[in-house]
């Protein structure tokens, strides 16, 4: 009797301690979500609130239709596809480097993971400053390097815009991938390496048939975590170049903005429900892929 009402009032309390966390998520994250999918439906525009009757999949539609909505598909995949490859490998070296231990790896470790307590936005502005075609400062080292020989328009050039952004978000990516995989390498049991070192091989074989094998699992879940997280990370191009210049900068998730901004959350919306069912199903092939992949070597 005594130990059921220890059992009750001890779930009473952590459910108590639990409820604010569960009713912040529920009206910030989860309500949220269900009314933007409602307003998906609907024709609701912020500046006509009178009028917001359910219109079926006309949103949808309007922004299929819409050429800027493909151009801004098309760019996300360059930005996730380019910005993914070189956070990897960066990251991967980065890791390696500093899994050895040398005089002031602490203080190298801090100044690596410096980025990644910024906020994207912030990094946007301090990357736009540095971009900038009058006075930035990329700019000033090009020419007194003599590599141009004159000022370059990195924000107000179409093809130099993407490239620039991806530069900045290569920067600030980088180092998720050198903390993750860093603690991964951090979890293989120093006896395979003994053992391996035993049979005669060397340091590339021992990477390739110890190291990654050990990682691959975490290395397939963090490049769909960060692949995910590239695709629904509008603040660094919103603040570098608010999508321009003529659109060659804009991401689904930019153009997203945008319809928000105009005041019609019904495409906005539509929009968001689009990006939802781009991430579900490409997330659905990729594990499936990676889960096929390490059956395969299991066998």
């Amino acid at each position: 009797m005594t130990k059921r009402a220890f059992t009750g009032r001890r779930a009473a309390f952590i459910t108590l301690c639990l409820l604010p966390g569960i009713v912040f998520v529920v009206l910030f994250t989860y309500w949220p979500m269900v009314r933007g999918s409602v307003m998906a439906f609907q024709r609701y525009n912020l500046f006509d609130l009178t009028q917001t009757p359910f219109v079926g999949l006309e949103n949808f539609a309007a922004v299929l239709a819409e050429e800027r909505f493909w151009t801004s598909l098309r760019n996300t995949g360059t930005w996730v596809v380019v910005s993914l490859f070189f956070q990897f490998v960066l990251g991967f070296g980065l890791a390696l480097l500093l899994r050895r231990h040398f005089r002031g790896r602490g203080l190298y470790q801090a100044w690596v993971f410096f980025p990644w307590a910024m906020s994207g936005f912030l990094i946007g502005l301090l990357w736009r400053w540095m971009f900038n075609g009058q006075f930035g400062v990329i700019n000033d080292l090009l020419l007194k390097t003599g590599i141009i020989d004159q000022r370059i328009g990195f924000l107000s050039t179409p093809g130099w815009a993407m490239t620039s952004v991806i530069v900045a978000n290569v920067w600030y990516g980088t180092t998720f991938f050198a903390i993750m995989i860093m603690a991964a390498l951090q979890s293989v049991p120093r006896e395979l390496y003994e053992a391996a070192g035993v049979d005669g091989a060397s340091r590339l074989r021992q990477f390739w048939h110890v190291t990654l094998p050990h990682i691959r699992p975490t290395l397939a879940l963090i490049v769909l975590l960060r692949i995910i997280w590239i695709l629904n990370f509008p603040d660094l191009i919103y603040s570098m170049t608010g999508g321009g210049p003529a659109g060659s900068t804009d991401i689904v998730t930019t153009f997203l903005i945008q319809q928000v901004m105009g005041g019609d959350y019904g495409r906005a919306g539509a929009v968001g429900l689009l990006v939802l069912a781009l991430l579900l199903a490409f997330s659905i092939f990729y594990l499936n892929v990676t889960r096929s992949a390490d059956g395969e070597k299991a066998r």
